[in-house]
């Protein structure tokens, strides 16, 4: 797959994630969050079946929030169903269970960092590094320049943030 249309369906899962999020946490609309999600579900999964690296990503992002216990709306619900059966009927790439383990810790840190950190220190830097979730970022960064990954993948990942911080300006 081209990395160009590969990065527009990072920036428009970013950008429907986000969106999703929002319209359900401060409208309390489940039915334009869960419109939302299911978009957010279709452009990642096409990425995942498509694209070993983002299959990493998309997949660790998936289970780092299952993990934190992230997953609670049914939009949410909504969204995981609709991103497995796509990735279960279309099949997604071999994975190596160290680097998606990496990934998963990365995002499961980030999201509970995001959650926690600031309820415990006052430091700046500490603060707006969970806040913006950039343990991901960081490992996905590694992870290219050891040759893991290529560079243009964390290009789209990064784009994906963008996206999905343009989202929360947006709404």
């Amino acid at each position: 797959m081209s990395y160009i249309i590969l990065a527009i369906l990072f920036i428009l899962s970013g950008f429907f994630m986000k969106y999703s999020d929002d319209l359900f946490d401060v409208n309390n609309d489940l039915k334009f969050a869960s419109i939302f999600g299911v978009l957010c579900a279709i452009t990642s999964a096409v990425a995942t079946v498509y694209s070993t690296e983002a299959a990493y990503i998309f997949i660790s992002i998936l289970i780092g929030n299952l993990i934190a216990l992230k997953i609670d709306g049914l939009h949410h619900i909504i969204t995981l169903i609709v991103f497995l059966v796509i990735c279960l009927v279309c099949g997604i790439p071999d994975l190596n269970w160290v680097i998606l383990l990496i990934c998963i810790l990365a995002a499961f840190s980030d999201e509970v960092g995001h959650e926690l950190v600031s309820k415990f220190t006052d430091n700046r830097f500490i603060n707006l590094f969970f806040e913006y979730r950039f343990v991901m970022k960081i490992v996905i960064l590694l992870l290219a320049i050891y040759g893991v990954f290529s560079f243009w993948i964390f290009i789209c990942f990064i784009s994906f943030e963008i996206a999905y911080e343009i989202a929360g300006i947006v709404f």
